[in-house]
């Protein structure tokens, strides 16, 4: 017999080589019919893997995270079987589950290409393979012979694969019908439970992700378990297109790029600059009550810096390539992080046990290298600015200021509207440490201490191995915006490595010399990433307090455009920020292009108005509509900000 211990603690005992299935079955015949593959001592496997001793074991539907991995995963393989009939002598690379959906990248044979007028007819196929619901059949195979076997299919990416990343007993393989894929899973049973399928994009990938190499055709798709949610998520697809940041902030005139100036290069436009000043405000007036130092740190720094940090030897090949002055053997380095700046300025003079928690703030830009292929936006580029600060406290000090960080955290979201959020503790992964530095003590004294802080604030977090930092675990925040999608925003790190690295240290009240603990934190994350999806969040209705228009001033002709400037002018005098729209176009189109600019709020002006010191307010949207004296319009726009201000600090 095997205990099996499952998430509420309760234990039940199986006979020895029981299933995740067999287990389903015996609690419900409708979790049986809807579960898709389960979690075992922290591994996800498949439903028919026997458990031969005593495990924790979590089932796992569609719904679950790892759910989809498992159903999408099978679904690539099930692509990549039906371009196997469809494209004969097609070549394949790899072909994984991703947040949303699956790819597979594929070298179509000479003289075939693959295109979205080709979507429909793959996806046909798929669904004709689903329906056959083949038997995903798992094999643990020798090198020589999953060699042997892929070179007989002509598959020269999966040979070089095997010959160059995998090691003799870690190979398995993954088989439906005809297609075999190299593959450690895990999988669904069979492809009988697909049955929506949709191909999503085609796009070009290099093979290993290196542009010195072919470039490869990449397939996006997804599935599900029912039409109903396939039609739900078309639904969500249309309305992400309408919010995508990148078009409304082109509309609203926020930011722009330009090739001269480079790729991934943000440039912030006077209305994207004024929204970003009172984003760093409202940061700055939420982080009054805790003390924080503000500093400002260079943006670049010399090489020796980030080699002593660590940085270099972990990010050196991602990033910028050192700066050579005309001095020779002099580097410099653009700013990735801004944490060894911060310490330095910890390090310029003694420090003793009260003057912690010492916290040191910074809007820091920083600089790292994206390929071109991943920048999207403002979400992926190559500089961003980071609210970022550090704190430096004592041992006995990291749970009580990381709870105080978790506070800030919160209310911003609270600010803004993202109320459905969830926390993961990332956390090392221990099959892996040489990716991380630090001993195996500190590294489990810092992952309690974000247990304990999580726990004493009553916040539910999952954790996620293998996610944490290279110098230490964190806690992220994930947000889902007003149509359903993940975005990870804010984070905190603690770090017990770098201020060892840079051998900072304060005075004991024994006078001895300690080594202080460090914690990093960004409640936004970096001000272009948290715009994007604010942006997306709201469709750009903005909250009146933070818009760059908040009304818009619409002459119905030019002959009324002396008292439009009048009211504007007198706005502006009040603190309420006015455009003036005196183009020589009709009313109904100066509305409907000031709505597509999504300004709150319009006043109209005609010869009524001019002849009695009015306005004529129209809400955007269509929404309310009244007649006014220019005073009272000012002071109720006001008001509305004030108020909202108070409700956002209180």
């Amino acid at each position: 017999m095997v205990k099996i211990t499952f998430p509420d603690g309760s234990v039940r005992e199986y006979e020895q080589g029981v299933t995740g299935l067999q287990i389903a079955e015996s609690i419900s015949p409708a979790l049986a019919r809807n579960v898709v593959s389960c979690g075992v001592n922290g591994e996800t496997v498949e439903l028919n893997r026997p458990i031969n001793e005593d495990a924790q074991v979590e089932l796992y539907k569609f719904e679950d995270e790892e759910g989809k991995h498992t159903f999408w995963h099978t679904s690539a393989h099930l692509l990549a079987e039906a371009l196997q009939e469809l494209y004969p002598g097609i070549q394949f690379g790899f072909g994984p589950a991703v947040e949303n959906g699956f790819f597979y990248d594929v070298m179509p044979a000479e003289g075939q290409t693959i295109s979205e007028n080709d979507f429909p007819k793959i996806e046909e196929k798929m669904r004709e393979l689903a329906k056959k619901d083949e038997p995903v059949v798992r094999r643990e195979v020798p090198k020589a012979e999953a060699l042997k076997e892929f070179q007989a299919d002509g598959q020269q990416y999966k040979c070089e694969h095997i010959e160059q990343d995998l090691e003799d007993g870690t190979i398995t393989t993954y088989t439906q019908g005809n297609f075999t894929d190299l593959c450690r899973g895990p999988h669904l049973m069979s492809t009988g439970a697909i049955k929506a399928i949709k191909i999503t994009s085609v796009a070009g990938a290099f093979w290993r992700g290196d542009a010195k190499r072919e470039q490869m055709t990449r397939i996006y798709g997804i599935s599900f378990p029912k039409k109903k949610l396939l039609d739900e998520y078309l639904v969500m697809l249309e309305e992400a297109k309408k919010r995508d940041h990148r078009k409304i902030g082109k509309e609203m005139e926020l930011f722009m790029f330009s090739d001269r100036v480079g790729k991934g290069l943000p440039i912030w436009l006077p209305k994207g600059t004024q929204l970003r000043l009172r984003l760093q405000e409202l940061l700055r007036a939420l982080l009054r009550p805790y003390n924080y130092q503000e500093v400002i740190t260079p943006g670049i720094g010399g090489k020796s810096l980030y080699v002593t940090s660590g940085h270099y030897a972990h990010y050196g090949k991602d990033a910028f390539q050192p700066i050579h002055t005309p001095e020779e053997d002099e580097e410099y380095m653009l700013k990735p992080m801004n944490c060894p700046h911060h310490c330095e300025v910890y390090a310029r003079k003694p420090r003793s046990y009260k003057d912690l928690p010492l916290r040191i703030a910074e809007f820091g830009t920083v600089f790292r290298y994206e390929k071109s292929g991943e920048l999207h936006g403002l979400t992926r580029v190559r500089t961003f600015t980071q609210d970022d600060a550090h704190i430096f406290v004592r041992p006995d000090q990291v749970k009580k200021e990381f709870e105080a960080i978790i506070d800030i955290i919160l209310k911003v979201f609270s600010i803004f509207g993202f109320d459905n959020y969830e926390a993961q503790i990332s956390l090392r992964d221990p099959a892996d440490k040489e990716k991380y530095i630090g001993s195996d003590e500190i590294w489990e004294e810092s992952q309690n201490a974000i247990r304990e802080a999580c726990k004493e604030k009553g916040l539910k977090a999952h954790e996620e191995i293998g996610e944490a930092a290279f110098y230490g675990p964190k806690l992220d925040f994930m947000v889902k915006d007003a149509i359903g999608r993940r975005w990870q925003l804010g984070t905190i790190q603690v770090d017990y490595n770098l201020p060892q690295r840079f051998k900072l240290e304060y005075t004991a009240e024994d006078n001895s010399k300690k080594t202080p603990v460090m914690i990093h934190r960004a409640p936004f994350g970096s001000l272009e990433r948290f715009t994007a999806v604010l942006i997306e969040h709201t469709a750009g209705h903005f909250p009146l307090w933070l818009i760059p228009d908040q009304v818009a001033i619409l002459p119905i002709s030019e002959k009324f455009n002396d008292y439009a400037r009048k009211v504007q002018s007198y706005l502006d005098g009040q603190g309420v920020r006015a455009v003036l729209d005196d183009r020589n176009e009709k009313i109904g189109r100066k509305i409907r292009d000031n709505e597509l600019k999504r300004v709150p709020c319009m006043v109209i002006v005609g010869e009524k108005e001019a002849a009695d010191g009015l306005v004529s307010m129209r809400v955007q949207g269509g929404g309310e509509q009244a007649t006014m004296k220019m005073e009272d319009f000012a002071r109720r726009i006001n008001d509305e900000v004030a108020n909202q201000l108070k409700a956002a600090k209180e």
